[in-house]
């Protein structure tokens, strides 16, 4: 058990989150700093309020707390639309990526001779990777034992 769970904590994908998790709370604090420094003050003047986090509705003896709301709100839409960029930007170059490696697949066939119309009469390969029943992960096509969910798979 110890030995499956030493397999599980240092898997790429636990050390991947965890370094996401340690970045998204760096960015948070830039982003809550950029709300609360210079975005809140700046709709501050506009509104005529110094401080936008202050504003209060009380009834009897309770306080809500709509300012500090409406503060949360901006946050979490800068947030969502940072990263909505920056995946934009992500995929924008993995596209890129994936072009200049088939441009350069082409300039090597047109090198050795080979025509796309050639590749009508090769054989399939054989698959590389294959979809996990379980977790819908891909996985390589010789496991079995999925490396995500750790299901028993079947062997064909």
């Amino acid at each position: 058990m110890l030995k499956e769970f030493k397999e599980f904590a240092t898997r790429g994908n636990i050390i991947d989150m965890a370094v996401g998790v340690v970045i998204g709370g760096a960015f948070q604090k830039i982003i809550n700093s950029l709300v609360a420094d210079i975005i809140m003050p700046a709709i501050s003047i506009i509104t005529g309020k110094v401080d936008f986090s202050d504003m209060v509705f009380t009834v009897g003896e309770a306080s809500i707390r709509y300012g500090a709301f409406i503060t949360e709100i901006v946050n979490f839409l800068i947030i969502a639309f940072s990263i909505f960029l920056a995946i934009r930007y992500i995929n924008k170059f993995h596209k890129k990526m994936e072009a200049i490696s088939l441009g350069q697949i082409d300039k090597i066939t047109k090198k050795f001779g080979k025509k796309k119309e050639d590749k009508a009469d090769e054989p399939a390969p054989e698959p590389t990777v294959k979809i996990c029943p379980f977790c819908y992960s891909e996985i390589s096509y010789k496991a079995s034992r999925c490396p995500h969910c750790t299901s028993v798979l079947e062997t064909k």
